[in-house]
C-alpha cells in the first residue's frame, strides 16, 4: 500500500523522501530525514519511531546497514516493517520483514533506495530509481517527485493512492520543503507536483525568513506594508 524513494543529492548534501500511498496522512509516519545525516522512509504497518533510532545510529557514526541492523535486530514485531536508509556518504540499505504485505521489492543504489510493499509489480522501485535518476542537476525535491511519479507511471501499489508527502532536509535542523497531500480520491501526486511548483520559487524566501529576515521579501498579504 506504501512505495516511496529516500535519497542524498550528492552535490548538494541534502537528503530527502518522497512516498506515496492508500492510507490517510503518510506524511505524519512515513518519511523522515536530518540535514548532515540521511534520510529514513518506515513504511507497511508503521512505526514511526525506528526511523529517529536509524538517524540516531547514522548520526553516531554508523552506515545506513550497521544503523538498520542495529534497531531491527530482535526488535518486537519488526518481521511487519519495511524500512530504507541513506546515510551521510551515499551508502543506502534496508529492511523488509517476513509479514510484508503483497508483492514487495527494493531497489537500491548510490545515493538513493526506493522500496514498496503491495505494488502492481516488482519493477516499480526500479522505475522509482530511475526517474530520480532523470535528472541529475535538478532540485532533490523535484528529483524526488520525478521518482515518485515514474514509480506510479509504472503501475504504483495495487490500490488507489490517496495521500502523498515530499521531505527535504539541507543545512538547517529543520526540513527545506516539507509539503503534504494528507487525502485525495482523484490524484494526490498530481496535487504534489502543484503545490512543489507553488513552493519552489518561494523556498529560499521561507528560508530567509528565519535565517536573516532584513533580507527576506515582503509577506505580500493585507496589511504588510
Amino acid at each position: 500500500m506504501t512505495f516511496s524513494i529516500a535519497a542524498r543529492c550528492a552535490r548538494t548534501g541534502m537528503f530527502g523522501v518522497a512516498i506515496t500511498t492508500s492510507s490517510i496522512a503518510v506524511g505524519s509516519r512515513c518519511p523522515h530525514a536530518r540535514a548532515g545525516v540521511g534520510a529514513v522512509a518506515t513504511q507497511n504497518i508503521t512505526d514511526p519511531h525506528l526511523a529517529s533510532l536509524v538517524l540516531d545510529s547514522m548520526a553516531s557514526g554508523q552506515d545506513a546497514t550497521t544503523a538498520i541492523t542495529t534497531v531491527t535486530e530482535q526488535r518486537k514485531h519488526i518481521e511487519y516493517r519495511q524500512l530504507t536508509a541513506v546515510d551521510a556518504n551515499g551508502n543506502t540499505s534496508h529492511y523488509t520483514g517476513a509479514n510484508i504485505l503483497g508483492i514487495h521489492a527494493v531497489c537500491g543504489a548510490t545515493d538513493c533506495i526506493a522500496a514498496g510493499n503491495l505494488l502492481s509489480s516488482e519493477s516499480v522501485p526500479e522505475a522509482i530509481c530511475d526517474g530520480f535518476h532523470a535528472s541529475p542537476e535538478a532540485h532533490l525535491a523535484e528529483r524526488l517527485l520525478q521518482g515518485i511519479e515514474a514509480g506510479l507511471a509504472a503501475g504504483g501499489e495495487e490500490g488507489d493512492i490517496h495521500s502523498a508527502a515530499l521531505l527535504v532536509s539541507a543545512e538547517m535542523p529543520y526540513p527545506l520543503v516539507d509539503l503534504r497531500v494528507d487525502w485525495d480520491d482523484r490524484n494526490p501526486l498530481g496535487v504534489m507536483r502543484s503545490l512543489w511548483q507553488a513552493y519552489e520559487p518561494q523556498m529560499l524566501d521561507y528560508l530567509n525568513r528565519a535565517i536573516n529576515p532584513s533580507v527576506a521579501p515582503s509577506y505580500g498579504v493585507a496589511g504588510d506594508p
